[in-house]
């Protein structure tokens, strides 16, 4: 049989290290659990090794900047980063070191070093980042936890930085879909601003010298004009108080609900926002199932994951039908507000023992036509407010022209 090192906590809580002879890793890490050991690590040969120099190697002092928080990339790095070198046979506090070393982000170096003494002093790693909640949310905390029970650390790890690397690329494909028709709106607003503002002014004193009524629609953008320039102020303050009440609304229970209800409902935008939630949440359990997440357990940290406060209420009645006895896709067919693919391919998941693995080839699909939808709605926006603007336009053309044919007129 191999010969397997590892790295442990005993029932104390310190840190040991050491040899067996197992089948394999299961088997490795089920004689460590009969011993009344926590497997932090395991690993074949002869790496996994803490000497006893780098044992009494004294604990490092956090460094200025962990009041920052870690940026998302950066979390990225480092879950990448680490999968591969407690894989290579470092042992975790020697690859935290190295990861040190490595970074020029003075928060990121903090956050590492502080866990770096944390796992020194015999924490094992899910515990260490525990301390760094806004970093490491309760799904990343559960994987790491499930990989070291099960001897799989470096496993886990590579799964976790795969799951952020979608996440980052989901975020990028919505940050870039909605930079055209920002950047198209907000040239739209500036440019009737500057009508309004500037152009009509100075339009004024040539509708008096006319000397004749003015048309409605002239009259309609002149008063238009004039409340700008004079109550910009009062227009400002309204549009700001009505997005920080609308944001405090929001932020209540109640109010999260129906806003979240209203985005799953809503015309035309409402398919794409329930594609994006059934997404991220069939990404997230399947990530923690396939992890060595409880079932139960992944279902309420999905939940959370989730970010619609309606979709979590439904993902909880399906846990508690889980807890019952039913079967996954009997719960979200039972549960309702869950689509028809998402429900059958957990079916097909349950019945061919591959669940995680169609919940996640299940997100793929649906991110596939979450890009093909947002595509086709940001091919409309540019013509609505192409139209848009050029109506307003043609009005203000229209309102100039209008006094003048008619003194035009009068004159004949």
């Amino acid at each position: 049989m191999p010969d397997f090192r590892y790295l442990a906590m005993d029932r104390s809580g310190n840190q040991v290290t050491g040899s067996l002879a197992a089948r394999d890793t299961a088997d490795a890490v089920a004689r460590m659990r009969g011993q009344g050991l926590y497997p932090v690590e395991v690993t074949e040969g002869a790496a996994g090794r803490l000497t006893r120099a780098e044992q009494a190697r004294p604990q490092a002092s956090p460094i200025a900047g962990a009041s920052r928080k870690v940026g998302r990339m950066h979390i990225l790095l480092f879950t990448r980063e680490m999968a591969d070198l407690i894989d290579a046979g470092l042992p975790i506090d020697r690859g935290l070191s190295v990861l040190i070393e490595q970074s020029d982000d003075d928060a990121l170096r903090a956050m590492v070093t502080a866990m770096r003494e944390d796992v020194r002093a015999g924490k094992p790693l899910s515990e260490a980042l525990q301390r760094f909640p806004r970093e490491f949310p309760p799904l990343y905390a559960n994987m790491i936890r499930a990989g070291e029970v099960a001897g799989q650390l470096p496993q886990v790890m590579s799964r976790l930085a795969d799951f952020l690397e979608k996440e980052h690329v989901r975020r990028a494909q919505v940050m870039a879909a909605l930079t055209y028709p920002s950047v198209l709106i907000s040239v739209a607003v500036l440019a009737v601003t500057f009508l309004l503002t500037f152009v009509i002014p100075r339009l004024q004193d040539v509708f008096r010298d006319l000397g004749a009524d003015l048309p409605i629609p002239t009259q309609m953008l002149l008063a238009l004009s004039a409340g700008l320039m004079h109550y910009w102020w009062a227009i400002g303050g309204v549009i700001a108080a009505t997005v920080l009440l609308f944001r405090a609304w929001v932020r209540t229970d109640g109010g999260c609900r129906v806003y979240d209800s209203f985005r799953l409902s809503a015309p035309l935008f409402g398919v794409l926002a329930t594609k994006l939630v059934m997404a991220r949440f069939v990404r997230t359990l399947g990530t923690l199932l396939a992890g060595g997440v409880p079932i139960l357990e992944a279902l309420a940290i999905a939940a959370t994951a989730v970010g619609n406060a309606v979709a979590s209420d439904r993902i909880g009645s399906v846990r508690d039908a889980v807890r019952q006895g039913e079967t996954l896709a009997a719960a979200l067919e039972t549960t309702g507000g869950f689509l028809p693919l998402v429900v059958h391919m957990t079916a097909v998941g349950e019945e061919t023992g591959r669940l995680p693995k169609m919940l996640i080839r299940t997100s793929d699909t649906l991110d596939m036509e979450v890009d093909n939808a947002m595509r086709r709605l940001t091919s409309l926006v540019e013509p609505m407010v192409v139209l848009l603007m050029g109506g307003f336009v043609g009005f203000v053309v229209l309102s100039i022209l209008l006094p003048i044919f008619q003194a035009n007129t009068i004159v004949k």
